[in-house]
């Protein structure tokens, strides 16, 4: 049996899920200040997603011995990448980003090869020397209650652009603002904290 949509549910719902999220600057403030998310999910309930421009101290390898998996000579360069602080939510849980998807346990595929997974397995894999060959690896996530992501979207809070593999397994950490920007066709310089001052 299916009901009919309220009247107040009539207006038609954005979906940013797979876009990057891009704190406007002034706008937003504490830990997802000068942030740039990748959502994961977004729906009536509510919004996931990860930050992917602030690395922590860790890295893999120690997020790794960390959690007692042994690490294999076969691990390569992932052992020195950064973990990434993903966001205020439950800092102590880890989330993965891959490409390609693979097949574990616990992954939300997300658009045609990125998936999220949060199971040891991915991580035994990468300890192994045969995990995702591009990843990104949280620490915690961004979180938002049901429609409490669009009313900040609406007191423009945050822009948001099309995500791309390039910014999220590529470009230095440090530069993918910028480049999220670029995709808009914006530069730094034209964003301002200073918002309604003449």
């Amino acid at each position: 049996m299916t009901t009919e949509p309220h009247a107040s549910d009539t207006r038609s719902r954005i979906d940013l899920s797979r876009q990057f999220l891009l704190a406007m600057p002034g706008m937003v403030s504490g830990d997802l200040a000068n942030t740039v998310i990748y959502v994961c999910e977004h729906t009536e309930h509510g919004a996931l997603g990860l930050v992917i421009n602030r690395p922590t101290d860790l890295t893999v390898g120690d997020l790794l011995q960390r959690i007692d998996l042994p690490l294999s000579l076969e691990i390569g360069p992932v052992r020195e990448a950064p973990v990434f602080f993903g966001g205020p939510v439950q800092t102590d849980r880890g989330f993965v980003l891959h490409v390609p998807r693979g097949e574990y346990s616990s992954s939300i595929p997300l658009g045609e090869d990125v998936a999220l997974t949060t199971s040891r397995d991915v991580l035994q894999d990468v300890a192994a020397g045969h995990g995702p060959a591009h990843l990104l690896v949280t620490l915690g996530y961004a979180g938002w209650g049901a429609g409490q992501l669009e009313d900040e979207l609406a007191r423009n809070a945050w822009l948001n652009v099309l995500s791309s593999n390039e910014i999220l397994f590529e470009t230095p950490a440090d530069q993918r603002y910028d480049a999220a920007l670029a995709q808009l066709g914006i530069h730094p310089s034209m964003l301002t904290g200073d918002v309604g001052h003449a």
